[in-house]
């Protein structure tokens, strides 16, 4: 009996050795803390194999992830969806219309916690409505590594912006760029959405199109954009906003010093919208990218406008596209870009607009100030059938047959034309010598057309890319 009783504590200390790690696994695996998971296991394998390499060491954490994902899909009760195991160390999963529902996007939200992976993560229609969104943003609360989230066309509604917007007003996320489209915000959802905009500076691209708001909505939005400090690219597309929305749109983008690229295409601005548009042209001097085509803006919007682009000396690109704009109200545009020396408008959107011969003409003389615009009409009224033909031929393989003719090489044909023989010219020295240089005799807009094709979008021409091309 002496030499049993030794014996009795040692068995029972086996016994919740064995035990403890076997409760332990299953709690943490409940509470998704995958990390103290990993500790568990590793000093065993660490025992048993001391001179791991380091993919060993990374390939058994990609297990633990995995393991982790799966045991998350028992615990809500869903089948676990290949891709994602198959993808989950990537920088970039698409899990765009796999049906998740919210209990599936609960299991993905686990498996996250603590990837240090994924930077980019698309979620658009999967249902996930307010439950999912809710576990998302528990995750995003641990997890600092995700940059980029589209939960997109989800049925959110007013309880899911509510969710979104406590969450991102306390700036505690990495996420910049947010994709909301779709979602049925309302007027209501507009409230909490800008109290959290008005306060965040690390969201920089933000989607609310295809959503409900309207003119409440845009004041809403106005008076955020009036104190935010963070975004750069906001998409207002497809929603609802007229005069009263889209003017205080507009106040608030007056004195905004960070957005770059705003889309208000397909709303209702109007031309009384249109008034307060050229008023933040005027004003604005960070807006880079504009796109109110589809605005039911006309003739009389496109003055005002005008009036913006006489003085503004930031705006890029203008999308005015499907607006009853006629070939008078698109001269008016144009003139006022040639007023302005300053400009530097590099594309004009009207392609419903049909020209006349005379537009063409007066266009030249705008080409000749300002060199880098691209005018994009739909087509020029009147043109004879050899006139169209001169303006439309394709002017690369008129230089393709020019080189033909030599035995030399596209690029030589260009490189012949720059007086110091390297591969780079500026557009406005490029679009010069192109238009004096007798050998490919081309018109402004074939020369244009070579120019898009070369342009670098950095005021240079680039045509090393030709190398390639063989007499």
């Amino acid at each position: 009996m002496d030499n049993d009783k030794p014996l009795q504590p040692e068995t029972e200390d086996e016994t919740e050795t064995e035990l403890v790690p076997q409760s332990s696994d299953k709690t943490l695996y409940c509470e998704a803390e995958p990390p103290p998971t990993v500790e568990k296991v590793k000093p065993a394998r660490e025992n048993s194999e001391t001179d791991l390499e380091i993919e060993d060491n990374e390939k058994f954490f990609t297990t633990g992830q995995k393991e982790l994902y799966l045991e998350a899909c028992k615990l809500v009760g869903v089948v676990p969806v290949s891709y994602f195991i198959r993808n989950m160390e990537e920088s970039y999963v698409n899990l765009n219309h796999h049906g998740l529902g919210p209990r599936g996007t609960k299991a993905i939200a686990i498996a996250l916690v603590s990837n240090t992976a994924v930077t980019k993560l698309e979620l658009e229609d999967n249902c996930i409505m307010e439950e999912g969104v809710l576990s998302l943003v528990e995750m995003l609360q641990e997890n600092y590594y995700l940059q980029e989230m589209n939960i997109s066309n989800n049925h959110l509604g007013l309880e899911g912006a509510r969710i979104i917007s406590d969450f991102f007003e306390r700036n505690s996320s990495s996420i910049w760029n947010l994709e909301l489209s779709g979602n049925d915000f309302k007027e209501e959802s507009a409230a909490p959405l800008c109290q959290a905009l008005s306060t965040n500076y690390r969201i920089k691209k933000l989607d609310l199109s295809h959503n409900q708001f309207s003119d409440i909505g845009g004041e809403q939005l106005g008076q955020m954009l009036a104190i935010n400090v963070g975004l750069t690219s906001l998409d207002l597309s497809w929603n609802n906003f007229h005069t009263r929305g889209a003017v205080a749109l507009c106040n608030g983008l007056r004195g905004n010093v960070t957005l770059t690229k705003l889309d208000l295409s397909m709303n209702g601005l109007g031309n009384e919208g249109a008034v307060a548009l050229g008023e933040v042209l005027r004003l604005n001097s960070c807006l880079v990218y504009l796109d109110v085509g589809g605005n039911d803006i006309g003739n009389e919007g496109a003055s005002k406008i005008s009036k913006g682009l006489e003085s503004n000396e930031s705006l890029r690109v203008l999308k005015l596209f499907l607006n009853p704009i006629s070939m008078d109200g698109a001269i008016l545009l144009i003139l006022a870009i040639k007023r302005n020396p300053k400009s530097r408008m590099e594309e004009l959107d009207i392609s419903n607009v049909l020209v006349s011969e005379q537009f063409m003409k007066t266009l030249d003389g705008v080409y000749a100030v300002h060199p880098q615009l691209d005018v994009v009409f739909k087509a020029v009224q009147g043109l004879s059938a050899k006139k169209t033909i001169f303006l439309l031929t394709n002017p690369m393989k008129l230089i393709q047959n020019y080189a033909d003719q030599h035995k030399i090489t596209v690029m030589d044909f260009f490189k012949s034309l720059n007086p110091t023989g390297t591969m780079k010219m500026s557009v406005d020295e490029f679009q010069k010598v192109m238009i004096e240089q007798t050998k490919v005799p081309l018109n402004q807009y074939q020369v244009r057309e070579v120019i898009r094709k070369l342009d670098e979008k950095t005021g240079m021409v680039n045509f090393s890319f030709l190398n390639t091309m063989k007499p």
